[in-house]
């Protein structure tokens, strides 16, 4: 089975802070057969602008070349922004949108944010709870 998968944006942060697990573990194997990304131009801009942020002191070339190759390897949808909001911040209504857009699930550590995904019917759930959906925990 495919899954088709939306990251917020907590999600690459914590992989790219730490190698030690499940969000850096979930990103090492996104080219997986089993998962297509999925991204649009708003969520890609918001994945630069907060990974280019002096507090995590991340490499800029090493961000630019990894938000390259994402864009890659992803499904690109392209979202109207036509039921706004639907949430309490602004930046996961336009996660939410996406995933609904692409019938996609939401990897995210802030569930709690997501729960009018359900309305949706769109999934939310950890990089730990996927990777266990994948088989690989």
């Amino acid at each position: 089975m495919r899954y088709r998968i939306v990251l917020d944006t907590n999600t690459l942060v914590t992989a790219l802070l730490s190698r030690n697990g499940a969000s850096f573990r979930l990103l090492s194997m996104i080219d997986d057969e089993r998962l297509e990304l999925v991204l649009s131009t708003p969520l890609l801009k918001e994945y630069e602008d907060v990974l280019l942020r002096k507090k995590f002191a991340l490499n800029a070339e090493e961000i630019n070349n990894m938000l390259d190759y994402l864009c890659s390897i992803a499904s690109h949808h392209k979202i109207y922004f036509l039921w706004r909001p639907a949430l309490k911040d602004i930046k996961d209504d336009m996660v939410l949108e996406l995933a609904v857009k692409a019938n996609a699930m939401i990897v995210t550590y802030d569930k709690k944010d997501f729960k009018a995904a359900a309305r949706f019917n769109i999934p939310v759930l950890s990089a730990k709870e996927l990777l266990h959906l994948l088989g690989e925990i």
